[in-house]
This record gives C-alpha cells, sequence and structure tokens, in this order.
C-alpha cells in the first residue's frame, strides 16, 4: 500500500471542551465504554472501530478558539445497527434528535447534539435493516 502523501499512519477526530468531564462522561454513557487513555481534567480517548476520539481540556489561554458557537460542518458520524434503539439511548441520556430522522439511498439517519453542540449523524444503513 502506498504511503500516504503527508506521511500520516492513523487520523483521529479531537473534541476541545472546557467543560471536559460532562462531555467525557457523555460520550463514555453513549459509546458505553470507558476512556483511554484518560488523564483527569486534561486528556481521554475512546476507541471505536476505524476511528479514535479524543477529547481535550484546552488551556485557560486557548479555550476561546475552541469555544465555537455551532458545530459548522463538521459531524462525528456513528454507524449503528439499531437506529431506534441509538435513539432511545441518547433520549436516555438527555440528548433526544432535536428532530425527524431522514430516509436516503444509503438508509437512514438522525442529527444529534452532544452537551457542547457538536453535531452527532448516527446512520443505519439500508443493508442492516431486515
Amino acid at each position: 500500500m502506498a504511503e500516504a502523501p503527508l506521511g500520516c499512519t492513523s487520523a483521529f477526530v479531537a473534541l476541545a471542551s472546557v467543560n471536559f468531564e460532562r462531555l467525557v462522561g457523555f460520550y463514555s454513557e453513549l459509546l458505553n465504554q470507558s476512556a483511554r487513555p484518560y488523564q483527569r481534567d486534561r486528556y481521554a480517548e475512546f476507541r471505536l472501530p476505524g476511528l479514535r476520539l479524543g477529547i481535550f481540556k484546552p488551556r485557560v489561554d486557548q479555550a476561546a478558539q475552541f469555544a465555537a458557537p455551532s458545530s459548522g460542518s463538521m459531524s462525528l458520524c456513528l454507524e449503528v445497527a439499531d437506529l431506534e434503539g441509538a435513539i432511545a439511548h441518547l433520549t436516555r441520556l438527555g440528548y433526544a434528535p432535536p428532530g425527524p430522522g431522514l430516509t436516503a439511498s444509503h438508509g437512514r439517519e438522525i442529527y444529534a447534539y452532544d452537551p457542547d453542540g457538536n453535531r452527532l449523524i448516527l446512520h443505519q444503513s439500508s443493508a442492516a435493516r431486515g
């Protein structure tokens, strides 16, 4: 396999949060796993198939640059086997999707948001439905 142009060997998504512990708790519950590695009030990481999700607390002098008022165009997309079950889980966590699901040629999906307002797209492919 050819080396990536930047020499990149892996990639991950990182979310900055001044409400670090709240966001780590949310993703621990959402993903049903503990963060590993975990450095209290500093850094946490979750490993999913094909993705690492890092959460970090920015330094005080950096916090303003990470305080985006919305998700912008970036989304954390999670493929799920049971969209209704995922919606119920988010609802139990207190973060129900704000609108109805969408159906497209590739399957069904819903938009939701984590405690910091980062957009989540939960997707169930057409092939996963019975």
